[in-house]
């Protein structure tokens, strides 16, 4: 089967998001990135419409590329006005770009009602522009703007301008669904026109408005399309883009087009993550193919089954796309969850020891009382320890106490306009050894001042804490019924700048249940660092290592 080559628009209608902002050097660094991954085509930005996109063609001009093309984006040109005069049409050619692509539009709604123009005048703009730029660039190609639309409303129009992109010398004819709104069959008619009506490649460009962009994607492949246009992580306007790293795998792996390197689609997680880092958004736990819940396993019948064969239920080896399979425990576990978990800590259980189903017992007592070790999964490994008597300890807290003030003043030459401040100020007793510590701190918050006063402490015994950063923080209301008196469980994750892990505490004063956690964050991270421990301790499920009974405490 022929491959399909893939055009990314994340550095162009990417952009488009709401809250995604790409500096010219950030461009410039997922150029390299895209080209590494071996996309066929980038489209860097539209040079005629800011600074920015003309100064990431300037610089990206200097760059050499391995198996990309760069290429410039721009629209036809303006009614009235000759290619010569149009600036758009001249900043495209200034890009010096070996591809440009531009877009018409493909709807006579569009033409007439947005444009003010008669179809007629509408095609001759289509015709002149990608007839000056054949002329004068490699490659052009013609985004069909809105042509399922245009397609549905006037069929013939629709076709129309596409051949008339043809027959003025555009290499590739990208099919739009510009407003995301077509389904698949609607999709599938306009491909196989397109196909039947001109010689010329087409492609597909698809927004997400009705969840179907990838779906529309893959059936334009299937109804002759050789190109598929969408960015990393479905970013784009509104709803997004066709997302290319659920794209590429479907083809590449599903349907057997080739689209990028073999050894590449290997990076696709860390090309998704990294480019998620690069804009500062948070990665999609349920992103196909990439995300962290893509092959997690949390129901006991499903871990046993993915042990004896991951087949069972998984489509796909995780490792093909860079990805690994993780397995959650919950009340939901079983004890092959405890077993895989454990050897991912480094212990070795027997599934059939009493043990096993009395940690397991402990666990689903934990999750009813509100505890949650999905995210959490460092808390679950201290628990593991202390479970078999074998918790590292480094310190002993002997106190903490918190208090928080909120002032109310009126701002002097403010009228009635008032102003509020508030700090927290932490008072922390803690033993490390035969030395008895204190340490007192300010923050902004109850959280901010325990853990800092927890740090100044800790550091001056283990220098490794000062890398450690909370890096999220999440409350979630347990018992809504009882108001603000209800039980809360707090989510923490930290990270010491090379790995990150994720801690719980649960309590009826959030305070407490943040406190439990901050403190299983630092000890997570002085096991990591293989700090020097005081000694090992064990409280809610002991055993002694030569007996086949087992003891669950009180806790």
């Amino acid at each position: 089967m022929s491959a399909i080559e893939i055009y990314d628009t994340t550095l162009r209608d990417g952009t488009q998001s709401e809250d995604f902002q790409l500096s010219v050097p950030e461009k410039l660094m997922i150029a390299e990135m895209l080209d590494a991954l071996g996309v066929a085509y980038i489209e860097g930005g539209w040079p005629g419409s800011n600074p920015r996109d003309e100064a990431f063609f300037r610089d990206a001009s200097q760059m050499e590329f391995a198996t990309s093309q760069l290429a410039a984006f721009g629209a036809t040109r303006r009614a009235g006005v000759t290619c010569d005069d149009d600036v758009n049409i001249q900043a495209l050619l200034a890009a010096k770009t070996p591809v440009i692509t531009i877009f018409g539009k493909a709807s006579a709604f569009h033409a007439e009602n947005v444009l003010g123009i008669s179809k007629d005048e509408n095609l001759e703009l289509v015709s002149d522009s990608v007839d000056y730029l054949a002329a004068r660039c490699d490659q052009v190609f013609f985004d069909a703007e809105h042509f399922f639309d245009g397609f549905a409303e006037d069929r013939d129009y629709a076709l129309a301008v596409v051949k008339a992109a043809a027959q003025a010398g555009a290499k590739r004819l990208v099919l739009c669904d510009t407003n995301g709104g077509s389904l698949i069959d609607l999709v599938q008619r306009g491909c196989d026109a397109c196909a039947a009506a001109t010689d010329v490649p087409f492609g597909m460009h698809a927004h997400d408005d009705s969840g179907l962009a990838v779906a529309n994607s893959l059936q334009a492949v299937e109804s002759g399309a050789k190109m598929i246009q969408g960015t990393i992580n479905g970013y784009g306007e509104r709803c997004g883009n066709a997302n290319l790293v659920t794209l590429i795998p479907n083809l590449q792996l599903k349907m057997g087009r080739q689209c990028i390197p073999e050894a590449s689609l290997q990076s696709l997680t860390k090309m998704s993550r990294t480019v998620d880092e690069i804009t500062n958004h948070m990665p999609s736990p349920r992103q196909p193919f990439v995300g962290r819940r893509a092959f997690a396993h949390k129901g006991g019948v499903h871990v046993n089954a993915v042990m004896k064969d991951s087949r069972s239920y998984e489509h796909m080896l995780p490792a093909a796309v860079g990805n690994t399979r993780r397995v959650l425990v919950s009340d939901l576990a079983g004890r092959s969850n405890i077993v895989i978990k454990a050897r991912e800590f480094g212990i070795d259980l027997d599934q059939q020891h009493p043990w096993t189903r009395a940690f397991l017992d402990r666990i689903k007592d934990l999750e009813y009382d509100g505890y949650q070790f999905e995210g959490a999964e460092a808390s679950l490994r201290l628990l593991m320890e202390e479970a078999r008597g074998q918790r590292p300890f480094f310190f002993n807290v002997r106190s903490a106490t918190v208090t928080t003030s909120v002032f109310e003043s009126e701002d002097e030459g403010e009228g009635d306009k008032r102003s509020q401040d508030n700090r927290s100020h932490a008072e922390v007793a803690i033993n490390v050894g035969d030395k008895r510590e204190q340490a007192q701190a300010e923050g902004n918050g109850p959280v901010h001042a325990l853990g800092s006063a927890f740090r100044q402490i800790l550091q001056e015994f283990y220098p490794e804490v000062k890398r450690l950063r909370l890096t999220d923080y999440k409350v979630r209301i347990l018992s809504s019924g009882m108001g603000i008196a209800s039980t809360v469980r707090v989510l923490i994750r930290a990270s010491d700048g090379k790995q990150s892990w994720g801690t719980v505490g649960v309590s009826t004063n959030v305070v407490e249940a943040s406190w439990q956690a901050l403190v299983d964050s630092f000890e997570h991270m002085l096991i990591q660092e293989g700090a020097q421990r005081l000694g090992q301790r064990g409280s809610d499920v002991g055993i002694d290592a030569d007996a086949a009974a087992v003891s669950v405490g009180a806790g």
